[in-house]
């Protein structure tokens, strides 16, 4: 089956790959709403090109609620395995590439453009892998259904739209995570920041973009404080974070700092902007008053290079999911408002409402208080259950690896979807620049990936 399957991909390359450039080809990063977009035009029109190719290769399709597009393969009559994956992406800036994002680049074996590995490239993985399965006729127990969703990247709205009116499959994988499989997604929280202060040293504090994402620039404006006095604490800083003077001719200050970015559920791997600006203001001889307080207080919490909580007594882990992740993503003091967030990666054996608990606390010892964005469980399935242990087999078979279970800090499209995990399609260590300039995904992988989910419909729907 598998060499029948493997010689049927092959041969089908340039199809493949074609379906992957339409794809890319149209920007379908979240838009304004409109009447049958919700998440704007370009989500909209992936999704109706999707739709298009499936249907042009013999699958019976819908699309639903204009948010989700399925496309099935049901000879039995009893859907038992679905496979989600999504057609929104993530922005792309052109001058930061080598090559343009929104057209498929093929070069020394690889394909560059936004969306080939997350999750376009995927998408049309499972295509094919499906087309495979009906055109070599193998005989299934279920039938297959392939579920196109246009939110993934900013919430995953579409899929809980979608399963306001409709079922899923008793078994769904993903192709939006790292093989072999993931089967435990730490739970998360998003916390707002929020506090008031009396004007005082710093005039305003700005500092990272995005929730998700440990801070690479941050920058506060100083009055009152001579440079003698900003130069001495620059010379101090030993963060590795790189801290520039701008001197503006009305006496006022300007401290820049640039980081390193990182994913939230890796901060370790970053250098924050924000908390490294904020302990070179407390070097300061900030003038008196609660802002200053409000300052020192955010260090004690949540001081530079700490990254398990344990100041703010959240440091917690286990042996199923590791350890705690804290993120100070986000700061900002102007015109005596505070605004900020927080990102936070638990494991599985805490409980939500004391971890919550215990951020509130720490930001309550800092002068400011808690506000509820997201709260989101941890998403566990059995490693033992009779889905993943195929799944597992599989990858073995075809990749020639041992097949383990993976936990992560980050979510997979399946976060919410009970008995879901992720199957695929990220290797090892290798950085893919997903979300990131040249995202790319070597033609090869594409193919193998192919191979693996139609051998996957083939050991859990034959």
């Amino acid at each position: 089956m598998k060499q029948k399957i493997t010689e049927f991909i092959y041969s089908h390359r340039e199809e493949l790959i074609n379906t992957v450039k339409e794809l890319v080809e149209i920007p379908s990063v979240k838009g304004t709403a409109a009447q049958g977009a919700p998440f704007g035009a370009d989500p909209r029109r992936a999704l109706d090109k999707m739709l298009e190719i499936c249907a042009q290769h013999g699958f019976e399709t819908a699309c639903h609620d204009d948010v989700m597009g399925t496309a099935d393969y049901d000879p039995s009559g009893d859907i038992g395995l679905g496979i989600l994956c999504h057609l929104d992406v993530v922005p792309a800036e052109p001058l930061n590439w080598s090559y343009p994002p929104f057209k498929l680049t093929r070069r020394d074996g690889k394909l560059f453009g936004r969306g080939v590995i997350d999750d376009k490239g995927p998408c049309s993985a499972a295509l094919y892998a499906l087309y495979c399965v009906k055109e070599l006729g193998f005989p299934l127990k279920k039938g297959v259904r392939l579920l196109f969703g246009t939110d993934e990247e900013n919430g995953s709205n579409d899929l809980e739209i979608y399963c306001r009116s409709h079922e899923l499959p008793p078994m769904v994988f993903t192709p939006d995570g790292s093989f072999p499989v993931i089967n435990i997604e730490k739970g998360m929280i998003r916390a707002e920041i929020r506090g008031e202060y009396p004007c005082g040293s710093v005039v305003s504090f700005t500092g990272g973009s995005i929730p998700n994402a440990v801070p690479d620039k941050a920058e506060a404006v100083l009055r009152g404080i001579s440079r003698d006095e900003v130069r001495a604490a620059v010379t101090a800083n030993s963060t590795g974070a790189l801290l520039t003077v701008d001197y503006g001719d009305n006496g006022e200050i300007t401290l820049h700092c640039s980081g390193r970015s990182a994913h939230a559920s890796t901060p370790q791997a970053g250098i924050n902007a924000v908390t490294a600006l904020i302990e070179t203001l407390n070097r300061l001889p900030l003038e008196d008053g609660k802002q200053r307080d409000i300052l020192r207080g955010l260090e004690r919490q949540f001081p530079f290079g700490e990254t398990d909580g344990r100041s703010s007594a959240l440091k917690i882990q286990d042996n199923q999911s590791g350890a705690l992740t804290l993120t100070f993503s986000k700061f900002s003091m102007s015109e005596g408002k505070i605004s900020g967030c927080i990102d936070i990666r638990y494991p599985v054996s805490a409980k939500l409402t004391d971890v919550v608990d215990r951020l509130s606390a720490a930001l309550e010892a800092a002068g400011l208080s808690y506000g509820k964005n997201i709260e989101e469980e941890p998403h566990c399935v059995p490693e033992d259950s009779e889905f993943v242990q195929k799944l597992l087999r599989v990858y073995e078979d075809v990749e020639g690896d041992p097949g383990r279970c993976i936990a992560i800090g980050g979510g997979t499209y399946v976060h919410t979807v009970e008995g879901g995990v992720a199957f695929g399609v990220e290797r090892g260590d290798t950085d893919y620049h997903m979300h990131g300039n040249d995202e790319f995904i070597t033609e090869e992988e594409l193919l193998k990936d192919a191979v693996l989910f139609a051998c996957a419909i083939a050991e859990i729907c034959g």
